[in-house]
């Protein structure tokens, strides 16, 4: 049930052809503000 190389690649294309080449910095750039506050929900609870 893994993913080998070629299901990745045929993802990537497929997600490059939904949203565009220039989407998709603007788009890890998002997920990775979203991961980042989430990160620091984490600590806060913590504390």
């Amino acid at each position: 049930m893994g993913l080998s190389t070629s299901h990745l690649i045929i993802v990537l294309l497929i997600v490059l052809v939904l949203f565009g080449a220039g989407k998709i910095p603007q788009i890890m750039k998002d997920l990775a503000k979203g991961v980042k506050a989430f990160k620091d929900g984490m600590k806060d609870e913590d504390k």
